[in-house]
């Protein structure tokens, strides 16, 4: 199966790049090199051809490459099953991000129906043990990878309850200023419960389908007092009788803002939060994989991987058993680690790119299979 694929891209004052070009064939790519060297900052730069803040969720002036400060560019050449596309991605000093697909202005929830990107960051490996926040993140980006238009639906009720929350601070007390509010919040709240459901539906499927070395993980969406209402109705009215609660709070305590995903090791009936860190990082790479089979059977074709020092937790077996699985996908694949001893197990299956520091500058380098 062939899948999506960055088969050219190019990097301008990208953090540490200066200016760095890259020609790939769909093949998996295996970044190596020292620590600090650049091999995350160009997986960054990747991880913008979708949309937000990628995966380092960095603010646009802190990716300008230091001391020239004369704003970042990401050019990239993206492969689909139907055609090819021109991405342009880059930002000014001061400035918001600007998208351009073929030549054209165009918003960044474009950008998810052109490549859908998958990403595990070492930052994810304290996901199951840290707060909520992180797991409503890692689950709505599964679910824009599902419905990108979850994205647009999350946005326009944070917006609402924004609004609302700027009331309870207030301490307004007129029904009337808030009706409207909660109207808007139960319509995206209702919507964003579902489409995450429909998300964890699908990812139990592909890992029901699949045999893996990677331990298979039972998914829910909790809540810290009781269920989510279950209409709009309900959840309008849930909102209009916890009024006075929020205002004693001074924010909306009800709603999908509050909803945490928990994962349970289905083997060893364990939470993930109880597992050793080996274990938390192996269900984070079932998960990931699990997404990309599932896309891969909704869309025709794999999505792009981004997996930074994927090796760190790993055994040799189980390293062995990602490799295999991500080619036998047919998943393009940017990963990193620190020596070509790591991707041995590729062979030729896979592009090799060696990251190294000159005079405060990332070089590229290509080079053959280990």
């Amino acid at each position: 199966m062939t899948g999506h694929a960055v088969t050219e891209l190019k990097l301008s004052h990208f953090r540490s790049h200066r200016q760095a070009a890259l020609n790939c064939d769909g093949r998996p790519v295996a970044i190596f090199g020292p620590n600090g060297a650049g091999k995350t900052n160009l997986i960054e730069a990747v991880s913008l051809l979708s949309p937000g803040r990628g995966l380092r969720r960095a603010a646009t002036d802190d990716i300008i490459r230091k001391p020239e400060s004369l704003g970042w560019k990401v050019k990239a050449t993206a492969r689909t099953p139907v055609s090819d596309h021109e991405i342009e991605t880059w930002a000014e000093p001061g400035e918001a991000r600007t998208v351009r697909i073929d030549g054209k202005a165009a918003p960044q929830i474009a950008l998810a129906r052109i490549l859908p990107i998958l990403w595990l960051v070492p930052m994810m490996d304290r996901l199951w043990v840290e707060g909520a926040d992180g797991r409503r993140q890692f689950l709505d980006r599964a679910t824009m990878s599902f419905i990108p238009g979850h994205a647009a639906v999350v946005l326009d009720y944070e917006k609402a309850m924004r609004e609302r929350n700027r009331l309870l601070r207030d301490m307004v007390r007129d029904a009337h200023w808030y009706a409207a509010l909660e109207t808007q919040m139960a319509r995206f709240g209702i919507e964003i419960e579902v489409n995450r459901r429909a998300a964890i539906a699908a990812l139990a499927a592909a890992q029901a389908q699949a045999e893996t070395a990677f331990p298979v993980a039972d998914l829910d969406i909790v809540h810290p007092e009781a269920d989510l209402p279950g209409s709009e109705a309900a959840l309008r009215d849930a909102l209009a009788d916890s009024r006075s609660r929020d205002l004693a709070a001074g924010r909306t305590l009800i709603g999908p803002h509050r909803s945490d995903l928990v994962a349970v090791w289905r083997a060893k009936g364990m939470p993930a939060a109880e597992c050793s860190t080996g274990e938390q990082k192996a269900l984070l790479i079932s998960l990931i994989l699990a997404n990309a089979r599932a896309l891969a059977g909704s869309l025709g074709a794999p999505p792009v991987l981004m997996l930074d020092e994927v090796a760190a937790h790993l055994d040799a077996g189980r390293r062995a058993a990602l490799y295999d699985e991500i080619c036998g996908l047919g998943a393009q694949a940017f990963m990193t680690g620190t020596g070509p001893e790591l991707f041995t197990d590729l062979g030729s299956r896979a592009q090799y790119v060696e990251v190294t520091e000159v005079n405060g500058t990332s070089v590229l380098t290509e080079r053959s299979a280990p």
